[in-house]
């Protein structure tokens, strides 16, 4: 019997546990009437770029299947954190969430590559990635977890923001504790600049910085800004270091219940919502930078070469791995 790739401790157990006794049938995509009813959960706030983008396409499945297929919504962690969607999403409980492709490398080994620092040249070459074959491989690498990709939404880029002083050139991070997500990835890129990584749960990073736990974070501007971490830190370097989208997932429990005109809907519901959730994303971006101006943000754009130059082993490392090394060359070559 298939595995569910996960670390499963006492507390999540009992969390699923409570959440299969409250849901006494399979909610991820019940009947009601001659209607499938398809609930997504996520963690983000109902003012994200990403959360108007899923309502965008639940409207589309709606409109493309006359009523037959209708999305429930439950943002803000009403039914868990990310980690706790991406367990329910496996066995089912629910039928679609979001999720970081950094916190999708600990399942899909493969989905490191997108994880690497400066990997892409710019922003168009960034959405030839996701938008290509390269990119639908990835959304499929999942399956054997029970986990299908649908699109990808844009994250932006994620950047250094600090409590004391200005980040820059990598030799700034020298002796400061870094905030990353949990993923190996990161970890191996805050080393290889000179800082300490220090894995740390996004809830809990407010008051780690407020108490000197970690001294500084990075991630996107409208991150930095919607999470009032800036009323902590005063200083945003852009170096934009890593460019990591978020993953719109299906539950392959779910997706083989459909049939084809039903996943053809789902799909191209999900990539009109990405494309939709990309000019949402660029004016949330440009809104936060100038709303962390005015709460005295000191922003920069520092030169990229040094930190450019610092990560490049990190490829070397893998050309002992084909499969991973082969991912990164299609990504790099890719004109």
């Amino acid at each position: 019997m298939m595995q569910i790739k996960s670390n499963f401790h006492p507390i999540r157990f009992v969390f699923l546990s409570l959440c299969l006794t409250i849901v006494s049938l399979q909610i991820s995509g019940c009947t009601e009437q001659n209607k499938k009813i398809i609930k997504l959960a996520h963690a983000l706030d109902t003012s994200h770029p990403v959360h108007e983008a899923m309502e965008y396409m639940a409207e589309k499945i709606k409109e493309k299947s006359n009523g037959q297929i209708e999305v429930n919504i439950y943002p803000s962690q009403q039914l868990g954190t990310e980690g706790q969607c991406l367990e329910l999403l496996q066995i089912g409980v629910i039928g679609i969430t979001k999720v970081s492709a950094a916190v999708m490398e600990g399942i899909v080994p493969e989905y490191k590559v997108l994880s690497f620092p400066y990997i892409f040249k710019n922003k168009e070459h960034y959405f030839r990635v996701l938008d290509g074959e390269l990119g639908e491989e990835l959304l499929a690498a999942g399956e054997e977890y029970w986990l299908r990709g649908l699109c990808y939404y844009d994250a932006g880029s994620r950047s250094f923001y600090s409590r004391d002083r200005l980040i820059e050139h990598p030799s700034d991070l020298a002796g400061m504790k870094i905030r990353v997500m949990q993923s190996n990835t990161a970890i191996q890129m805050i080393d290889y600049l000179g800082g300490s990584a220090t894995p740390i749960s996004w809830g809990e990073l407010y008051t780690a910085l407020q108490g000197g736990v970690v001294d500084a974070a990075e991630n996107n501007p409208p991150s930095f800004y919607l999470s009032h971490h800036y009323e902590v830190c005063k200083y945003y370097s852009l170096d934009e270091h890593a460019s990591i989208p978020d993953v719109l997932i299906i539950s392959t429990r779910l997706w083989e219940e459909l049939n084809y005109t039903e996943k053809k809907w789902i799909k191209e519901a999900a990539v009109e919502s990405a494309l939709y959730q990309r000019k949402l994303w660029e004016e949330s971006e440009k809104h936060a930078l100038e709303e962390l101006e005015k709460a005295g943000v000191k922003i920069i754009h520092p030169d990229k070469e040094p930190f450019m130059k610092k990560v490049e082993p990190m490829y070397e490392k893998y050309k002992n791995d084909d499969e991973i090394y082969s991912l990164l060359s299609r990504i790099r070559n890719l004109k």
